[in-house]
């Protein structure tokens, strides 16, 4: 990846090949196989959903570096404000998924590039100490990533209030900066989330194309212990697979995965501290032309929501 942080140090090689790719050119359903299970969640009917727009652009630095730019000036004194963070957004109806909590986490906030001395003082992620959060990536053009997540999260957010769910947000680019990484698990695990998904997209290298999503791995380290949640994470995160590839149509990513579309991550404090089911998607790479194309484009970012959607309400509804 182009930039480093709590989150998004460039993965390791995947451990192990997970359970089959997922491609787009599989066209057949194979019993007993993973890869013929994932192709048959993406053959599933679409939800539909009307968007919110979209956060206001912000001038984050187009290198997505986990340190702010020299010219961003820093408010270490300016602390964020908690009242909004985890709060309700709405739901709670009589769809199928009422009852049922979920957590949305946009990555990154618009005004974190504002905020070097807060977003890189350092937090406890249980294995290790990582900086609290970073600025996230940018197309060349400056599209932010904050910018893609809070939108992507609107129109999630709005498909899964009609089934019925109610809805939390870890932040709403409604506080200066942050929330850290270790606050952003602590709202889903206060909520009681049945379902936590953080939305992101990738600043890795041009021709690096696709989506993946990350699991987390087995970690029993001081704060953390994700050993409950590893296999219902598992389940989350090929079910959210699942759905984005059949409603984009994928790719799956090229370059991470080894063409499975899921990857294991110990080292993220966002997943290490959870103890509800939580996954990553990288919606795509914001340095790739093909990528870009899609990720800046509204009736694309429906898509990704609804995908998303898809593979939560299929797994919460089992």
């Amino acid at each position: 990846m182009s930039y480093v942080g709590p989150d998004f140090e460039p993965p390791r090689p995947p451990r192990h090949p997970l359970r089959g790719p997922l491609t787009v050119a599989v066209a057949a359903l194979v019993p007993g196989a993973l890869a013929g299970w994932l192709v048959w969640q993406a053959v599933g009917d679409p939800d539909d959903g009307d968007g919110s727009a979209a956060a206001a652009r912000t001038s984050a630095p187009a290198s997505g570096s986990g340190s702010a730019s020299a010219s961003a000036s820093a408010s270490s004194s300016e602390l964020p404000a908690p009242s909004d963070d985890g709060k309700e957004q709405g739901g709670g109806g009589s769809g199928p998924l009422k009852g049922k909590v979920v957590v949305i986490d946009p990555g990154h906030n618009p005004g974190n590039f504002r905020h070097p001395s807060d977003i890189n003082r350092k937090v406890n992620i249980g294995t290790n100490w990582k900086e609290c959060d970073t600025t996230g990536t940018a197309s060349n053009a400056g599209y932010t990533e904050a910018e893609f997540t809070l939108d992507v999260s609107h129109r999630l957010r709005t498909i899964l209030k009609e089934e019925g769910a109610t809805v939390k947000f870890t932040q709403d680019g409604d506080r200066p900066w942050g929330p850290c990484v270790d606050e952003r698990a602590e709202i889903g695990n206060k909520a009681k989330a049945d379902a936590v998904v953080s939305i992101h997209a990738d600043g890795s290298a041009p021709g690096n194309r696709g989506f993946h999503v990350i699991l987390p791995g087995s970690v029993h380290s001081g704060a953390a212990d994700t050993r409950p949640i590893v296999a219902s994470s598992r389940e989350l995160g090929e079910r959210v697979a699942g759905g984005f590839l059949r409603t984009t149509g994928g790719p799956p990513s090229n370059y991470i995965g080894d063409g499975t579309g899921l990857d294991v991550r110990k080292d993220l404090g966002g997943l290490n501290l959870s103890t509800v089911p939580k996954v990553f998607i990288e919606c795509g790479n914001m340095r790739d032309t093909k990528d870009v194309s899609q990720l800046t484009s509204g009736a694309w970012r429906q898509k990704a929501a609804e995908g998303i959607s898809e593979g939560i309400v299929s797994f919460l509804r089992g």
